[in-house]
């Protein structure tokens, strides 16, 4: 999945993508930006799908891809962009190079997919998100690190631990456990990734977090 986009050179661009057994990788798509480009949208951020590639001297070198989600309805959508944004931010930070990241890869897919579906909200799916990213990261622990919770929260927290990336979202909870599932998510996730997080911060401006 592609993470972010940066324009480079002319027509170029560098693309950093997430990938299942190398990781974090860059990838520069020579060309891209020309009017008629085959490769200009398999550029984008969110962009999902069988990346062709060739190693060049300090990076990768796209050839073509096969895509099999745009995701565009996240970019239609001002909140939903702004949600799948954080999510890429924090994989980019979090992920490394030549490690196999498949789990996260799958994880940041479904968050995509819950973003998209109209039984969740998308602080929902952010919280959710946050906690498994922690969790696969080894980092967090769920209940067993948190102290004086209710026990809807607990039920919530052993939840995501134990799913597996396809029903993580498969739980509601009360108003209450929601607040306090996306306090622990927020506070949790400061402490691993600190600050910095520019989509956090667009978020936070136009009132989303």
């Amino acid at each position: 999945m592609v993470l972010k986009a940066f324009d480079h050179a002319e027509y170029d661009r560098r693309v950093i993508l997430l990938t299942r057994q190398t990781g974090k990788i860059t990838v520069f798509a020579k060309g891209v930006r020309r009017q008629g480009s085959k490769n200009m949208a398999s550029t984008e951020p969110f962009v999902y799908g069988q990346f062709k590639l060739f190693e060049g001297k300090n990076a990768y070198n796209l050839a073509e891809a096969d895509i099999e989600n745009y995701f565009e309805e996240l970019r239609l959508d001002m909140e939903k962009m702004c949600y799948a944004s954080f999510f890429t931010d924090a994989v980019e930070r979090t992920t490394k190079e030549n490690n196999d990241e498949a789990q996260i890869l799958k994880l940041l897919y479904r968050s995509m997919q819950g973003l998209l579906s109209p039984g969740l909200t998308s602080r929902f799916v952010s919280t959710v998100f946050s906690l498994k990213l922690l969790m696969e990261n080894g980092v967090y622990g769920g209940s067993s690190a948190e102290e004086g919770i209710e026990n809807g929260t607990k039920l919530a927290l052993d939840h995501i631990m134990k799913s597996e990336i396809k029903d993580i979202f498969a739980f509601r909870v009360s108003d209450s456990c929601a607040s306090e599932l996306d306090g622990i998510a927020k506070k949790r996730l400061r402490e691993f990734v600190g600050t910095g997080l520019k989509s956090l911060e667009v978020m936070k401006d136009m009132g989303y977090n």
